[in-house]
Protein backbone atom coordinates (compact mmCIF):
# COMPACT_ATOMS: atom_id res chain seq x y z
CA UNK A 1 0.00 0.00 0.00
CA UNK A 2 1.16 3.52 -0.67
CA UNK A 3 -0.09 7.07 -0.27
CA UNK A 4 -0.26 10.24 -2.28
CA UNK A 5 1.79 12.09 0.34
CA UNK A 6 4.27 11.15 3.04
CA UNK A 7 3.06 10.28 6.51
CA UNK A 8 3.02 13.05 9.08
CA UNK A 9 3.99 12.95 12.72
CA UNK A 10 0.86 14.86 13.71
CA UNK A 11 -2.20 16.44 12.11
CA UNK A 12 -0.45 19.69 11.17
CA UNK A 13 2.36 17.83 9.47
CA UNK A 14 -0.14 15.76 7.49
CA UNK A 15 -1.80 19.00 6.33
CA UNK A 16 1.60 20.47 5.42
CA UNK A 17 2.21 17.46 3.19
CA UNK A 18 -1.21 17.71 1.56
CA UNK A 19 -0.54 21.39 0.79
CA UNK A 20 2.90 20.59 -0.59
CA UNK A 21 1.35 18.02 -2.94
CA UNK A 22 -1.36 20.54 -3.97
CA UNK A 23 -4.26 18.49 -2.62
CA UNK A 24 -5.16 21.35 -0.30
CA UNK A 25 -5.16 24.59 -2.28
CA UNK A 26 -7.39 27.12 -0.48
CA UNK A 27 -7.20 28.76 2.93
CA UNK A 28 -10.73 27.79 4.00
CA UNK A 29 -10.07 24.11 3.38
CA UNK A 30 -6.71 24.28 5.14
CA UNK A 31 -8.27 25.90 8.21
CA UNK A 32 -10.95 23.21 8.42
CA UNK A 33 -8.41 20.38 8.12
CA UNK A 34 -6.16 21.88 10.80
CA UNK A 35 -9.07 22.46 13.18
CA UNK A 36 -10.09 18.80 13.43
CA UNK A 37 -7.49 16.21 14.37
CA UNK A 38 -7.94 13.16 12.14
CA UNK A 39 -6.71 10.88 14.95
CA UNK A 40 -9.75 11.80 17.05
CA UNK A 41 -11.90 9.80 14.61
CA UNK A 42 -9.85 6.61 14.99
CA UNK A 43 -10.33 3.94 17.61
CA UNK A 44 -7.60 4.24 20.22
CA UNK A 45 -5.73 1.11 19.18
CA UNK A 46 -5.41 2.31 15.56
CA UNK A 47 -4.36 5.94 16.12
CA UNK A 48 -0.76 5.27 15.10
CA UNK A 49 -1.99 5.16 11.48
CA UNK A 50 -4.07 8.34 11.64
CA UNK A 51 -1.55 10.60 9.88
CA UNK A 52 -0.78 8.26 7.01
CA UNK A 53 -2.42 9.07 3.70
CA UNK A 54 -4.42 5.85 3.75
CA UNK A 55 -8.01 4.81 4.14
CA UNK A 56 -9.00 3.03 7.35
CA UNK A 57 -11.81 0.57 8.00
CA UNK A 58 -12.84 -1.33 11.10
CA UNK A 59 -16.19 -3.10 10.97
CA UNK A 60 -18.66 -0.55 9.62
CA UNK A 61 -16.46 2.40 10.58
CA UNK A 62 -14.60 3.85 7.62
CA UNK A 63 -12.43 6.85 6.76
CA UNK A 64 -11.21 7.65 3.27
CA UNK A 65 -7.60 8.69 2.68
CA UNK A 66 -6.78 12.34 3.51
CA UNK A 67 -5.91 13.08 -0.14
CA UNK A 68 -9.42 12.00 -1.14
CA UNK A 69 -11.11 14.16 1.49
CA UNK A 70 -9.01 17.17 0.53
CA UNK A 71 -9.92 16.80 -3.16
CA UNK A 72 -13.59 16.49 -2.16
CA UNK A 73 -13.46 19.60 0.04
CA UNK A 74 -11.78 21.63 -2.68
CA UNK A 75 -14.20 20.44 -5.37
CA UNK A 76 -17.28 21.30 -3.27
CA UNK A 77 -16.29 25.00 -3.30
CA UNK A 78 -17.88 25.54 0.12
CA UNK A 79 -19.07 28.93 1.30
CA UNK A 80 -20.78 30.14 4.49
CA UNK A 81 -24.54 29.72 4.57
CA UNK A 82 -24.83 26.89 2.02
CA UNK A 83 -26.73 23.64 2.51
CA UNK A 84 -24.80 20.34 2.41
CA UNK A 85 -25.89 16.71 2.17
CA UNK A 86 -23.40 13.92 2.91
CA UNK A 87 -24.53 10.54 1.56
CA UNK A 88 -22.77 7.87 3.57
CA UNK A 89 -21.77 10.30 6.31
CA UNK A 90 -19.83 7.67 8.28
CA UNK A 91 -17.79 8.95 11.24
CA UNK A 92 -18.84 12.56 10.62
CA UNK A 93 -15.23 13.66 10.04
CA UNK A 94 -15.99 15.22 6.66
CA UNK A 95 -19.34 16.65 7.80
CA UNK A 96 -17.67 18.37 10.75
CA UNK A 97 -14.99 19.95 8.56
CA UNK A 98 -17.70 21.15 6.18
CA UNK A 99 -19.64 22.58 9.15
CA UNK A 100 -16.71 24.79 10.08
CA UNK A 101 -16.95 26.50 6.70
CA UNK A 102 -20.75 26.64 6.39
CA UNK A 103 -21.05 28.63 9.61
CA UNK A 104 -24.09 29.07 11.86
CA UNK A 105 -26.57 29.76 9.07
CA UNK A 106 -25.77 26.78 6.88
CA UNK A 107 -27.48 23.39 6.68
CA UNK A 108 -25.47 20.22 7.34
CA UNK A 109 -27.23 16.85 6.91
CA UNK A 110 -25.89 13.32 6.65
CA UNK A 111 -27.43 9.95 5.75
CA UNK A 112 -25.78 6.78 7.04
CA UNK A 113 -26.83 3.16 6.56
CA UNK A 114 -25.48 1.74 9.84
CA UNK A 115 -26.92 2.72 13.23
CA UNK A 116 -23.68 1.88 15.08
CA UNK A 117 -21.76 4.28 12.82
CA UNK A 118 -24.27 7.06 13.50
CA UNK A 119 -23.78 6.54 17.22
CA UNK A 120 -20.01 6.66 16.72
CA UNK A 121 -20.32 9.88 14.69
CA UNK A 122 -22.44 11.53 17.38
CA UNK A 123 -19.87 10.64 20.04
CA UNK A 124 -17.05 12.12 17.96
CA UNK A 125 -19.05 15.27 17.25
CA UNK A 126 -19.79 15.73 20.95
CA UNK A 127 -16.11 15.22 21.77
CA UNK A 128 -15.05 17.88 19.25
CA UNK A 129 -17.56 20.46 20.51
CA UNK A 130 -16.75 19.90 24.18
CA UNK A 131 -12.98 19.53 24.12
CA UNK A 132 -11.35 21.08 21.04
CA UNK A 133 -9.85 24.56 21.35
CA UNK A 134 -10.23 24.86 17.58
CA UNK A 135 -14.01 24.96 18.01
CA UNK A 136 -13.88 28.51 19.35
CA UNK A 137 -12.15 29.78 16.21
CA UNK A 138 -15.33 29.15 14.19
CA UNK A 139 -19.08 29.46 14.33
CA UNK A 140 -20.13 25.90 13.62
CA UNK A 141 -22.89 24.39 11.50
CA UNK A 142 -23.50 21.24 13.54
CA UNK A 143 -24.21 18.14 11.43
CA UNK A 144 -27.45 16.19 11.80
CA UNK A 145 -27.33 12.49 10.95
CA UNK A 146 -30.23 10.21 9.99
CA UNK A 147 -30.21 6.47 9.44
CA UNK A 148 -31.24 4.94 6.12
CA UNK A 149 -30.19 4.01 2.62
CA UNK A 150 -29.26 7.12 0.64
CA UNK A 151 -30.93 5.64 -2.44
CA UNK A 152 -34.29 5.85 -0.64
CA UNK A 153 -34.46 9.55 0.18
CA UNK A 154 -38.03 10.82 0.17
CA UNK A 155 -38.87 12.47 -3.19
CA UNK A 156 -40.33 15.50 -1.40
CA UNK A 157 -37.04 16.36 0.31
CA UNK A 158 -35.47 19.76 -0.14
CA UNK A 159 -32.65 20.18 -2.65
CA UNK A 160 -29.14 21.13 -1.54
CA UNK A 161 -26.38 23.50 -2.61
CA UNK A 162 -23.69 20.84 -2.14
CA UNK A 163 -23.91 17.04 -2.15
CA UNK A 164 -21.21 14.41 -1.62
CA UNK A 165 -21.56 10.65 -1.93
CA UNK A 166 -18.87 8.54 -0.29
CA UNK A 167 -19.52 5.30 -2.18
CA UNK A 168 -19.29 4.27 -5.81
CA UNK A 169 -22.37 5.40 -7.73
CA UNK A 170 -23.66 3.14 -10.48
CA UNK A 171 -24.50 4.83 -13.78
CA UNK A 172 -28.22 4.10 -13.35
CA UNK A 173 -28.26 6.23 -10.17
CA UNK A 174 -26.56 9.28 -11.69
CA UNK A 175 -29.81 11.17 -12.39
CA UNK A 176 -31.11 10.34 -8.92
CA UNK A 177 -28.05 12.03 -7.42
CA UNK A 178 -28.29 15.02 -9.73
CA UNK A 179 -31.88 15.67 -8.70
CA UNK A 180 -30.76 16.27 -5.11
CA UNK A 181 -29.07 19.48 -6.27
CA UNK A 182 -30.36 23.01 -6.51
CA UNK A 183 -29.62 24.95 -9.69
CA UNK A 184 -26.10 26.27 -9.21
CA UNK A 185 -25.29 23.42 -6.85
CA UNK A 186 -22.30 21.05 -6.91
CA UNK A 187 -22.33 17.26 -6.60
CA UNK A 188 -19.13 15.30 -5.95
CA UNK A 189 -19.22 11.49 -6.19
CA UNK A 190 -17.25 8.47 -7.45
CA UNK A 191 -18.73 7.65 -10.86
CA UNK A 192 -17.29 5.17 -13.37
CA UNK A 193 -13.93 4.88 -11.56
CA UNK A 194 -13.48 8.67 -11.36
CA UNK A 195 -14.13 11.13 -8.56
CA UNK A 196 -16.49 13.40 -10.48
CA UNK A 197 -17.67 16.98 -9.96
CA UNK A 198 -21.08 17.83 -11.47
CA UNK A 199 -22.40 21.39 -11.43
CA UNK A 200 -26.08 22.03 -12.09
CA UNK A 201 -26.08 25.07 -14.36
CA UNK A 202 -29.82 25.02 -15.14
CA UNK A 203 -33.00 22.97 -14.56
CA UNK A 204 -31.76 20.41 -17.11
CA UNK A 205 -28.18 21.55 -17.72
CA UNK A 206 -25.02 20.13 -16.18
CA UNK A 207 -21.26 20.54 -16.32
CA UNK A 208 -19.12 17.51 -15.53
CA UNK A 209 -15.45 17.37 -14.54
CA UNK A 210 -13.39 14.28 -13.75
CA UNK A 211 -11.08 15.00 -10.81
CA UNK A 212 -9.32 11.87 -9.63
CA UNK A 213 -9.02 8.25 -10.66
CA UNK A 214 -10.53 6.15 -7.86
CA UNK A 215 -12.40 2.95 -7.18
CA UNK A 216 -14.82 2.92 -4.25
CA UNK A 217 -16.94 0.08 -2.93
CA UNK A 218 -20.35 0.54 -4.61
CA UNK A 219 -23.47 1.86 -2.98
CA UNK A 220 -25.48 -0.81 -1.22
CA UNK A 221 -28.75 -1.38 -3.02
CA UNK A 222 -32.01 -1.17 -1.01
CA UNK A 223 -33.27 -4.52 0.27
CA UNK A 224 -37.04 -4.85 0.27
CA UNK A 225 -37.12 -8.58 0.86
CA UNK A 226 -38.72 -8.28 4.30
CA UNK A 227 -41.70 -6.07 3.57
CA UNK A 228 -41.53 -5.50 -0.16
CA UNK A 229 -41.84 -1.78 0.53
CA UNK A 230 -39.31 1.02 0.34
CA UNK A 231 -38.23 2.55 3.65
CA UNK A 232 -38.17 6.23 2.73
CA UNK A 233 -35.49 8.36 4.37
CA UNK A 234 -36.84 11.65 5.67
CA UNK A 235 -34.14 14.28 6.05
CA UNK A 236 -34.20 16.73 8.98
CA UNK A 237 -36.30 19.85 8.49
CA UNK A 238 -34.46 23.12 7.95
CA UNK A 239 -34.98 24.66 11.39
CA UNK A 240 -34.94 28.36 12.22
CA UNK A 241 -32.51 29.22 15.00
CA UNK A 242 -33.93 30.41 18.30
CA UNK A 243 -33.50 34.02 19.44
CA UNK A 244 -31.33 32.75 22.30
CA UNK A 245 -29.03 30.93 19.90
CA UNK A 246 -28.82 33.95 17.58
CA UNK A 247 -27.84 36.08 20.58
CA UNK A 248 -25.03 33.65 21.45
CA UNK A 249 -23.71 33.79 17.88
CA UNK A 250 -23.81 37.60 17.89
CA UNK A 251 -22.11 37.93 21.29
CA UNK A 252 -19.33 35.48 20.38
CA UNK A 253 -18.81 37.32 17.09
CA UNK A 254 -18.52 40.67 18.88
CA UNK A 255 -16.00 39.27 21.38
CA UNK A 256 -13.90 37.84 18.55
CA UNK A 257 -13.82 41.26 16.87
CA UNK A 258 -12.66 42.86 20.13
CA UNK A 259 -9.90 40.26 20.48
CA UNK A 260 -8.82 40.89 16.89
CA UNK A 261 -8.73 44.65 17.43
CA UNK A 262 -6.69 44.21 20.61
CA UNK A 263 -4.21 42.00 18.73
CA UNK A 264 -3.85 44.60 15.98
CA UNK A 265 -3.32 47.30 18.59
CA UNK A 266 -0.56 45.31 20.28
CA UNK A 267 1.09 44.66 16.92
CA UNK A 268 0.97 48.38 16.20
CA UNK A 269 2.78 49.10 19.45
CA UNK A 270 5.87 47.38 18.16
CA UNK A 271 5.44 44.02 19.83
CA UNK A 272 7.38 41.30 18.08
CA UNK A 273 5.58 38.61 16.13
CA UNK A 274 5.89 35.03 17.40
CA UNK A 275 9.15 33.28 16.45
CA UNK A 276 9.15 31.08 13.43
CA UNK A 277 9.75 27.40 13.93
CA UNK A 278 11.64 25.07 11.70
CA UNK A 279 9.47 22.89 9.52
CA UNK A 280 10.32 19.32 8.71
CA UNK A 281 12.02 18.45 5.43
CA UNK A 282 9.35 17.67 2.83
CA UNK A 283 9.95 15.61 -0.27
CA UNK A 284 7.96 16.85 -3.23
CA UNK A 285 7.02 14.14 -5.69
CA UNK A 286 4.44 13.25 -8.25
CA UNK A 287 1.85 10.76 -7.12
CA UNK A 288 2.23 7.53 -9.06
CA UNK A 289 1.19 5.15 -6.28
CA UNK A 290 -1.90 3.01 -5.91
CA UNK A 291 -3.62 2.61 -2.55
CA UNK A 292 -5.68 -0.52 -1.92
CA UNK A 293 -7.69 -1.13 1.23
CA UNK A 294 -10.83 -3.21 1.58
CA UNK A 295 -12.17 -2.85 -1.95
CA UNK A 296 -11.17 0.83 -2.09
CA UNK A 297 -8.43 1.79 -4.51
CA UNK A 298 -6.92 5.24 -4.90
CA UNK A 299 -4.77 6.11 -7.89
CA UNK A 300 -2.96 9.19 -9.12
CA UNK A 301 -4.56 12.54 -9.71
CA UNK A 302 -5.68 12.92 -13.33
CA UNK A 303 -2.74 14.51 -15.07
CA UNK A 304 -2.56 18.21 -15.81
CA UNK A 305 0.17 20.24 -17.51
CA UNK A 306 1.22 21.79 -14.20
CA UNK A 307 2.16 18.37 -12.81
CA UNK A 308 5.20 18.23 -15.07
CA UNK A 309 6.65 21.27 -13.34
CA UNK A 310 6.79 19.56 -9.95
CA UNK A 311 9.34 16.76 -9.98
CA UNK A 312 10.94 14.92 -7.09
CA UNK A 313 13.22 17.54 -5.63
CA UNK A 314 13.80 17.96 -1.92
CA UNK A 315 12.34 21.21 -0.65
CA UNK A 316 12.98 23.06 2.59
CA UNK A 317 9.94 24.92 3.96
CA UNK A 318 10.06 27.88 6.32
CA UNK A 319 13.72 28.09 7.23
CA UNK A 320 14.12 29.24 10.82
CA UNK A 321 15.29 32.77 11.42
CA UNK A 322 17.88 31.40 13.84
CA UNK A 323 19.53 28.15 12.76
CA UNK A 324 21.13 27.61 16.19
CA UNK A 325 17.84 27.02 17.99
CA UNK A 326 18.02 23.95 20.20
CA UNK A 327 15.65 21.06 19.43
CA UNK A 328 14.00 21.40 22.83
CA UNK A 329 13.07 24.98 21.93
CA UNK A 330 11.48 24.22 18.57
CA UNK A 331 8.07 23.21 19.88
CA UNK A 332 5.80 26.22 20.47
CA UNK A 333 3.65 26.64 23.55
CA UNK A 334 0.05 25.46 23.26
CA UNK A 335 -2.15 28.16 21.69
CA UNK A 336 -4.13 30.36 24.04
CA UNK A 337 -7.92 30.24 23.71
CA UNK A 338 -8.47 34.00 23.85
CA UNK A 339 -12.23 33.74 23.33
CA UNK A 340 -12.61 31.46 26.34
CA UNK A 341 -10.41 33.70 28.50
CA UNK A 342 -12.39 36.79 27.50
CA UNK A 343 -15.78 35.15 28.16
CA UNK A 344 -14.68 33.88 31.58
CA UNK A 345 -13.47 37.38 32.52
CA UNK A 346 -16.82 39.02 31.76
CA UNK A 347 -19.00 40.19 34.70
CA UNK A 348 -21.74 37.68 33.88
CA UNK A 349 -23.45 34.87 35.80
CA UNK A 350 -21.61 31.58 35.42
CA UNK A 351 -24.52 29.80 33.65
CA UNK A 352 -24.45 32.48 30.94
CA UNK A 353 -20.68 32.16 30.55
CA UNK A 354 -21.01 28.40 30.16
CA UNK A 355 -23.78 28.87 27.61
CA UNK A 356 -21.59 31.21 25.56
CA UNK A 357 -18.88 28.51 25.64
CA UNK A 358 -21.27 25.71 24.63
CA UNK A 359 -20.67 24.09 28.06
CA UNK A 360 -17.26 23.02 26.86
CA UNK A 361 -14.88 21.17 29.16
CA UNK A 362 -11.66 22.98 28.25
Amino acid sequence: MGGAVSAGEDNDELIDNLKEAQYIRTELVEQAFRAIDRADYYLEEFKDNAYKDLAWKHGNIHLSAPCIYSEVMEALDLQPGLSFLNLGSGTGYLSSMVGLILGPFGVNHGVELHSDVIEYAKQKLDFFIKTSDSFDKFEFCEPSFVIGNCLEISPDCTQYDRVYCGAGVQKEHEDYMKNLLKVGGILVMPLEEKLTKITRTGPSAWETKKILAVSFAPLIQPNHADSGKSRLVHLPPVAVRSLQDLARIAIRGTIKKIIHQEALSKAGNGLKSPPRFKRRRVRRRRMETIVFLDKEVFASRISSPSDDNNNSEDMEDDRPEEEDTKPSELKPDPPVNFLREKVLSLPLPDPLKYYLLYYREK
